[in-house]
């Protein structure tokens, strides 16, 4: 069985690939792939593997299955796929620590007005102050203050669990679009949110979920933080917020276009005094997390080949 890495270097130069390499009679591996790179490098490959690359419906045909080493399947056309039964499998909850590390990071560095201090040290601020410290803006004490979670799956439980150690109270929001969900919904929790943090997947009911009209009923100075997906909150709504005062603090690992070669309007005010964070989609890439991604491919591997 031949198989093809489409983008391997998505993984990172210090992974081991060699599990994958001892599943299959060969393993062909490119760097990346341009789409017009991409019917050359498949002919006669048996498994497409690919993190980020397009898998359009004329390269399914006459394979023996797609393998996505990533959780998100928009890349690949499943409908086609479905359709010729050629398998497609995903890989979940590989990096369930390392993102609800990096999250954590993110609400703490929020809490303690990490960028605003920051900014204010570069500014000489502390330097000139008549007192050993710096005093304002103050910061947040995670504990006893409410952390709602829009998520409720292994990642969004393992944000739960540290958030807790902290002695932080959560609420776990009804799934969004989810009518038999018996928990309080969204809107029911944000007036007394004190942190919001985002793990759900991008759908049309959670597309600018965060948007200009739930912001209105956020508890003033709360704490939003992104590790979902691009396009879950209304950056511009966000920042006007951030600006206004509404929120405290902003912190996102992800934007609707990534990277963002054309910029991006949060990309602009982190120069500034504001308590925004913006991280380059990275919350997963712990060596751990990316190793584990290796496994789960071989696992599915194995599925596959149980299947011929």
């Amino acid at each position: 069985m031949k198989a093809v890495f489409l983008d391997a270097d998505s993984l990172g130069a210090d992974i081991d690939l060699e599990p994958i390499a001892r599943e299959v009679d060969s393993l062909q591996l490119y760097g990346t792939t341009a789409p017009e790179q991409l019917a050359q490098r498949i002919e006669g490959m048996d498994l497409l593997i690919t993190n980020k690359v397009k898998i359009p419906d004329w390269a399914i045909q006459g394979r023996k299955g797609i393998l996505v080493v990533a959780t998100g399947l928009n890349n690949v056309d499943t409908a086609a796929a479905a359709t010729l039964g050629v398998p497609v499998h995903n890989v979940l909850n590989y990096g369930t620590d390392a993102v609800a590390q990096h999250t954590l990071m993110l609400m703490l560095a929020l809490a303690g007005r990490l960028p605003v201090y920051q900014h204010k040290l570069a500014q000489g601020e502390w330097q000139q102050s008549p007192f050993f410290c710096l005093l304002s803006p103050s910061t947040t004490q995670l504990s006893g203050k409410h952390l709602v979670i829009v998520g409720s799956g292994t990642l969004g439980q393992a944000v739960a669990r540290l958030a807790e150690a902290f002695g932080a109270r959560v609420s776990f929001a009804a799934r969004p679009g989810n009518p038999d969900d018996s928990r309080p919904t969204l809107e029911q929790l944000l007036p007394t949110a004190d942190v919001v943090s985002l793990h759900c997947p991008l759908t049309s009911d959670t597309h600018h979920l965060i948007n200009a009209e739930r912001l209105q009923l956020i508890k003033p100075g709360c704490l939003l933080v992104n590790c979902a997906r691009g396009g879950v909150i209304d950056e511009a709504a966000c920042l006007a917020a951030l600006q206004e005062g509404q929120l405290g603090g902003l912190a996102v690992d992800v934007l609707p276009e990534e990277p963002p070669r054309n910029g991006h309007p949060l990309l602009e005010q982190l120069e500034g005094e504001l308590n925004l964070l913006v991280t380059p989609h990275n919350a997963w890439i712990t060596p751990e997390a990316r190793q584990n991604i290796v496994r789960l491919t071989v696992e599915n591997i194995r599925q596959l080949k149980g299947g011929f």
